[in-house]
């Protein structure tokens, strides 16, 4: 009766020890490294972050209690970025999230084993960063911005907002895949709406500005920006030429045109970023990243500054005005 009694006690304490591991991986403070190209004061940077930290946080994540976010910010710096990485590595992250194509890009270069989520990517394959979109398959996976065809979209609502426009100015940047590949479907496009497309390449700022200025010296034009770090990062300015040389412009994010921009067709970031940490969470709880097919957005957003219109003396289409998501009065 006794050896029966201690029998028992034993399996209770056998069964009872994977339990109790568990308990303490669970109660274990995830650690999250979060690289971002953008500076950490930068408006749109601090918006996403927020936008990232509330997924987590429904997901059950909570800053303090079981999760930590080591976060770095470069200010568009490449070096800055390369450095980070190293650092976000170092920490011995249970997961590292990238927001935007360069950052994804260092910690690709980083590691082949930490899982890495990206976000805010407009050509995950074509840059390398994973070799199948189904089945990532390595340690990277993560969600896509956009597909390259929304570029001929963003070059039609350009024509329909300005019927008269004959030439279009394509901000871009050449040193990117996606900028790259953006540019060729507004090129494969141009013909079909009876436009004439011109490629301006982002390098600098002052380069910028005399292309820009140069292209408006004759009429009819219309102006682009393609998504990339660097438009991101001078949106101020790419704002600023278009009012300034009256050109009817088309942007990539939202933010473009609730800053002064003229029309925005656009993903939403706010889901795309609880979608970013709804795949961290399934990683912190034992998926593999390669299992995780990567996504494109489901919803996009047409936003319309009428401030904006006004300014350059433009009416916009009423069946345009209606299909808008959003309008900036």
């Amino acid at each position: 009766m006794e050896r029966r009694t201690f029998l028992a006690g034993t399996a209770a304490v056998l069964l009872a020890a994977p339990l109790a591991v568990e308990g303490q991986q669970a109660d274990r403070v995830r650690r999250v490294g979060v690289l971002m190209h953008n500076a950490e004061d930068d408006p749109e940077a601090k918006a996403e972050l927020a936008a990232f930290r509330q997924g987590l946080e429904q997901l059950g994540w909570s800053e303090g209690r079981n999760i930590r976010i080591d976060m770095r910010a470069a200010g568009g710096d490449a070096e800055a970025l390369r450095k980070y990485a190293t650092e976000l590595l170092a920490s011995a992250p249970d997961v590292l999230v990238a927001f935007g194509s360069a950052p994804t890009a260092y910690l690709v270069q980083a590691t082949r084993t930490a899982p890495i989520v990206f976000t805010i990517v407009v050509d995950p394959l074509g840059s390398g960063y994973v070799n199948n979109l189904a089945r990532p398959g390595g340690n990277v996976t993560g969600f896509m911005l956009f597909e390259y065809s929304l570029s001929g979209k963003w070059l039609d609502l350009l024509k329909q907002i300005a019927p008269d426009m004959r030439r279009v100015a394509v901000i871009r940047d050449p040193s990117i895949a996606s900028g790259t590949g953006q540019f060729a479907v507004i090129q494969a496009v141009a013909p079909s709406l009876g436009l004439e497309v011109t490629a301006i390449d982002i390098r600098d700022r002052a380069e910028m500005e005399r292309a820009v200025t140069a292209f408006a010296g004759l009429p009819n034009g219309g102006l682009v920006v393609t998504a990339g770090p660097l438009s991101t990062l001078h949106r101020d300015l790419m704002i600023t030429l278009a009012v300034r040389h009256k050109l009817p412009s088309v942007y990539p994010f939202r933010f473009f045109a609730t800053a002064g921009g003229l029309i925005a067709y656009a993903p939403n970031f706010d889901d795309q970023l609880r979608n970013t940490a709804g795949y961290v969470d399934r990683i912190l709880r034992g998926e593999k990243p390669g299992n995780l097919p990567v996504q494109a957005p489901t919803k996009y957003e047409l936003v319309i500054n009428l401030k904006t219109a006004k300014a350059l003396g433009m009416t916009v289409p009423r069946p345009l005005l209606e299909r808008a998501d959003e309008v900036i009065e």
